[in-house]
């Protein structure tokens, strides 16, 4: 698929805590065709819930943690329960080559304390209705936790149903190995007001929380891309 040459994307390095450049999967590792297309990974299944949740400063991302049972989402079998979901400025992730203002990721955990991060990247546009459901309580947002009420994660929005797929770790500490990370292929939109309102409240230093690429060294991207409806 043509589309695909051209796809670059970033991630985490394994024990540096820096974003590797997927540039070298689509030039180098799979040559002129891409990261490698999997229909068989199926649409992402997930099964979120109503729980409650707090708005928190961690001084270096703002984020959504519940503390309920707020449901899950199943990647090869395996159940990860939703933990948090935080946002980066400007996004960790490119794709085409081009840098978007604002990625989120959605945090879960499994029984035996694995993780799988979902990451939707945003551009400047429209408003989202998550963000905006948060945004009166984003202003003088502190160290100290403000509830939220009842939250379900699936307002969140997954766009689409294709997704890159690959192992890392996560950006921020400890920065866990092994980690699985579901990148969706489709941009939202952002407003330049909620962006603001989500690094405002970080100290100077951190409102540009993105972290710097590094090589991808050879770690394989596969594509989900969904057979066509017919075929």
């Amino acid at each position: 698929m043509s589309i695909l040459t051209d796809k670059i994307m970033r991630h985490i390095a394994p024990k540096a805590n820096d974003m590797l450049d997927m540039r070298s999967v689509v030039m180098g590792l799979f040559g002129q065709t891409g990261p490698e297309v999997r229909s068989q990974l199926g649409d992402l299944h997930r099964n979120y819930a109503s729980a409650s949740a707090v708005l928190r400063n961690r001084t270096e991302d703002v984020a959504v943690v519940w503390l309920g049972n707020a449901g899950s989402i199943t990647i090869n079998r395996t159940v990860y329960t939703v933990d948090n979901c935080h946002w980066h400025s400007p996004a960790e992730h490119t794709l085409n080559g081009i840098k978007y203002e604002l990625e989120i990721h959605i945090v879960h955990r499994s029984a035996q304390n694995q993780i799988a991060v979902v990451a939707i990247l945003y551009r400047y546009g429209s408003p989202d209705p998550f963000i905006d459901r948060l945004f009166g309580s984003l202003k003088n947002l502190t160290t100290e936790d403000r509830p939220l009420g009842s939250v379900n994660p699936e307002s969140i929005d997954f766009p689409g149903r294709n997704y890159y797929r690959y192992k890392g770790s996560l950006t921020t500490p400890p920065c866990s190995e092994g980690v699985v990370w579901t990148v969706f292929q489709q941009v939202k939109t952002v407003s330049h007001s909620q962006v603001d309102a989500l690094k405002r409240v970080l100290p100077p230093q951190n409102r540009n929380n993105a972290r710097p690429t590094q090589p991808l060294n050879g770690r394989p991207v596969l594509l989900y891309d969904p057979p066509r409806r017919g075929n």
